[in-house]
């Protein structure tokens, strides 16, 4: 295995607060109840594309949307990218996380059109260290309520979640080992890796 790659699958065994090391900065002006405000919007926007009827094109569409409107998506698309990220060129991780959203959005999308005939319901909120957490389940039909967490910080200027846990899976690391792979199967090509990773998702 090459250094570039035990250098990325080190990294990617950090926990959810190393993690936060990327995103840096305490959530000063945050509080509880606007953490809690933020997820109640994005619960809000999922519950009505799932109920809404729409075609899977549309459905994609939609997700996309709510990732770009409520997440914080350079962050999430730096973190996936690892240490390839500090040699990326600014052109580079502008056009990753372009593609990155379209591939996290048709991806996670796929999951949540798993939630049609369902809903999600917000609960608990607390702070952890630099950034809150906040609980929600999902109830689907035939199927045993799960929780779906989402991690909101501000470090961007703006609340938006930077990581999301749906059945204890957690999107940040999930995402770092699979864009590791995509790169190494083009042999550390980033720009292969733009153009191919919006049909990946």
């Amino acid at each position: 295995m090459s250094n570039h790659v035990n250098r990325r699958f080190f990294v990617a065994g950090a926990t959810t607060a190393g993690a936060l090391a990327v995103t840096g900065v305490p959530a000063v002006a945050m509080t509880t109840a606007s953490a809690t405000s933020l997820v109640d919007k994005v619960v809000a926007d999922i519950n009505k594309v799932i109920a809404s009827g729409q075609s899977e094109a549309q459905m994609f569409s939609a997700f996309e949307n709510i990732f770009s409107r409520y997440a914080d998506v350079p962050t999430i698309a730096r973190y996936a990218l690892g240490v390839e990220a500090r040699s990326a060129s600014k052109s580079q991780l502008n056009q990753f996380s372009k593609a990155f959203q379209v591939y996290i959005s048709r991806k996670y999308g796929r999951r949540f059109r798993e939630f049609i005939g369902g809903r999600i319901e917000v609960g608990s909120a607390k702070e952890v260290k630099s950034f809150f957490e906040v609980k929600s389940t999902a109830y689907l039909q035939g199927r045993s309520p799960f929780e779906v967490t989402f991690l909101v910080s501000d470090r961007s200027g703006k609340d938006l979640f930077f990581n999301m846990f749906i059945e204890g899976i957690n999107m940040l690391l999930t995402e770092r080992t699979e864009i590791g792979a995509q790169l190494d199967k083009r042999k550390g090509n980033l720009d292969q890796l733009i153009k191919d990773l919006p049909s990946l998702g």
